[in-house]
């Protein structure tokens, strides 16, 4: 495969009519979505890490009756976390105040993991669908299902947030790479490192990766109008893939409290935060990410390996949210949510698209 430039065709590889991925967001998103931007011509995509096996197949369902073209499904592909009785009595500790002043039990028992990597059952599942396009995101799954993937054709794209990483999931079969840029909103897809200083801008990691890897390069993270379009293509992007921009769609389902967020001035400050999941992800800075950092905005040693940092912020969620606050509630977005817009998922696709010159 040829050095990835802008000039790579992309939408004839993939077979779509525009260069444009909408980046798969779980807990804000179902088919809908990904539907209305196949439907304009873009590659829609579907998060499934936290989905039953019925649930997926259910929304598989969906995208294989009514795409009107290629679609992708994400999967995560993070080790299932080893129980830290300590680390977890801790982190009870750190949110009992909260949940006393909310008039909730304190925390208590061992956490559960809502967020489940790409498996067998999943991959057999898959199957019998076939989707074109597979996504993963914290690397690849074992080779034995990667190549089970594979074995229907799927095209296979994978995050990286460092040249490393790119080269790593090149070497083990990643067909395209997404150069995950530091604004990006939602979860971090490192992998190799835990070391959130080696995490570049957009514009700075992508044409480096570009440089280092022979497979196509798609840009993500802050791109959110035909202006960020048009600079990932100037530095060598074969596409790119949006957000953010994404959530304030009527086909997206965030919670009316997240979308509230996303429009308002509090869009204008966000930080990756590991309270909410147990792993780096960007959003808008709220009360939980302010009072239980631990010296840096959003981040504390203290919360359990992702998934289960969730477990126990759960009911604290709940109760914010029933009383129209969104104190606890992950408020994933990207740093350039301030620019964004409310427009019908087709729409925006198109606009976006206006920026790529053919």
């Amino acid at each position: 495969m040829p050095n990835t430039t802008a000039a790579f065709p992309f939408c004839a590889w993939l077979g779509l009519r525009h260069p444009v991925v909408q980046a798969p967001m779980a807990g804000s998103q179902d088919s809908a979505l990904a539907l209305a931007v196949c439907a304009a011509g873009g590659l829609g995509s579907l998060p499934a890490a936290t989905l039953s096996l019925d649930a997926l197949r259910a929304e598989l369902q969906r995208l294989q009756a009514q795409a009107a073209g290629p679609y992708n499904v994400n999967f995560f592909c993070h080790r299932p976390p080893t129980h830290d009785a300590a680390r977890e009595a801790a982190w009870h500790r750190a949110l009992a105040p909260f949940c006393a002043e909310a008039g909730l039990p304190p925390p208590s028992g061992p956490a559960v993991a809502a967020r489940a990597p790409f498996s067998a059952a999943a991959a057999e599942l898959l199957a019998a669908f076939r989707p074109p396009v597979v996504s993963f995101h914290f690397g690849l799954p074992e080779p034995a299902l990667l190549a089970q993937v594979k074995a229907w054709g799927a095209k296979v794209l994978a995050s990286a947030t460092t040249v490393d990483e790119a080269r790593w999931l090149e070497a083990h079969g990643a067909d395209a790479v997404i150069a995950q840029g530091l604004e990006a909103g939602g979860h971090r897809g490192l992998f190799l490192t835990d070391d959130l200083t080696t995490q570049l801008g957009t514009f700075a990691l992508l044409p480096q990766v570009v440089r280092a890897v022979r497979v196509p390069v798609i840009a993500a993270g802050g791109i959110v109008d035909a202006a960020g379009v048009a600079a990932a293509q100037a530095l060598g992007a074969a596409g790119v893939q949006v957000g953010t921009a994404y959530l304030l769609c009527p086909e997206a389902t965030p919670t009316p409290l997240h979308r509230q967020a996303l429009r308002s001035d509090a869009a204008q400050h966000t930080a990756l935060t590991n309270l909410f999941t147990g792993r780096p992800a960007r959003g808008i800075v709220n009360r939980a990410m302010r009072e239980l950092a631990a010296g840096t905005v959003g981040l504390n040693p203290l919360a359990p390996a992702f998934p289960l940092a969730a477990s126990a912020m759960a009911p604290l969620r709940a109760a914010a949210e029933s009383a129209g606050r969104s104190d606890f509630t992950p408020l994933w977005a990207g740093q350039g949510a301030p620019a964004c817009r409310p427009l019908p998922a087709g729409a925006l696709t198109q606009a976006l698209a206006s920026g790529w010159r053919t």
